[in-house]
């Protein structure tokens, strides 16, 4: 069996996470992921006994699932087989070089019909820093390298769960956008995130000092609010899916519903062939 392409430099995003520990972890966003699994959890008419949770911080979770089992996102989970009934993969995914594994792992360690929430950045994440700092780069030295990490879109990530083995499988997505002073200011958050360049692929060179007032100006042209800040979106993607089950709840046919939504929704129904009427 071909192994995974090696995307993630771990050594270096290990001194990334402790740098950002010693100097004050910056965690509004695995924050906000968390909310969005809790928020999830509390529409699911069930509860669990035996939650698991697969991140590097594990102080996010200590009050918001007490007694989960806090797992390392190693490329080897370190998850028995069946011993849970939920899993969290909180918000670091997209470092994994094999991201089906992670949720064949997770699908392993779940019980018939246990549930598997995964939250991810998807695509949009950073992408006016992508689109300003590739600008700049090619301007000043005539070519790019790899600076920020690729991320999948929602409609691919969604597939993984199929992929995977999981059951019921739904992927959504929430745009978190966030305003800083200057690049700079958006860089130290990153930093605090333990979110920076750890690809392998990466040019081990600092960014170049000339690069930088350029990079800048190119993004508050472009992307400027009109108080001048910068806008950083951050695209938050959460996943569900479920451990298959013989007594599972199954979707329905296409074309076996009994009612029609429009009388659901007290609405008119327009003919296809006449909606742009």
């Amino acid at each position: 069996m071909s192994q995974p392409p090696c995307l993630t430099d771990q050594e270096t995003l290990d001194r990334m996470r402790r740098r950002a520990a010693r100097i004050g972890p910056v965690q509004f966003l695995q924050e906000a992921a968390a909310d969005e699994v809790q928020e999830r959890l509390a529409l699911v008419n069930r509860r669990f006994t035996a939650p698991a949770v697969i991140t590097p911080w594990p102080e996010t979770w200590q009050d918001r699932l007490p007694g989960a089992r806090i797992v390392a996102d190693t490329d080897v989970l370190d998850l028995a087989e069946g011993d849970h009934d939920l899993v969290v993969h909180a918000l670091c995914l997209h470092w994994a070089d094999d991201p089906v594994g992670q949720l064949v792992q997770c699908r392993r360690a779940l019980a018939p019909d246990g549930l598997l929430l995964v939250t991810l950045f998807g695509g949009q994440t950073l992408h006016e820093l992508r689109t300003a700092l590739a600008e700049a780069e090619s301007q000043i030295t005539g070519g790019l390298s790899p600076r920020v990490l690729p991320m999948g879109e929602v409609r691919d990530l969604g597939s993984l769960l199929q992929r995977a083995g999981l059951a019921l499988p739904v992927a959504d997505t929430l745009p978190l956008r966030c305003s800083y002073r200057d690049v700079l200011h958006l860089v130290r958050d990153l930093r605090g995130m333990g979110e920076t360049n750890a690809m392998q692929a990466r040019n081990r060179a600092p960014l170049r000092r000339d690069i930088v007032p350029r990079l800048q100006d190119i993004y508050q042209e472009a992307f400027a609010d009109p108080d001048g800040r910068l806008p950083a979106t951050f695209e938050i993607v959460t996943l569900t899916g479920w451990a298959p089950s013989a007594d599972q709840q199954k979707p329905l046919r296409p074309g076996s519903a009994s009612h029609r939504l429009a009388d659901a929704l007290g609405a008119q129904e327009v003919p296809l062939k006449d909606a742009g009427d």
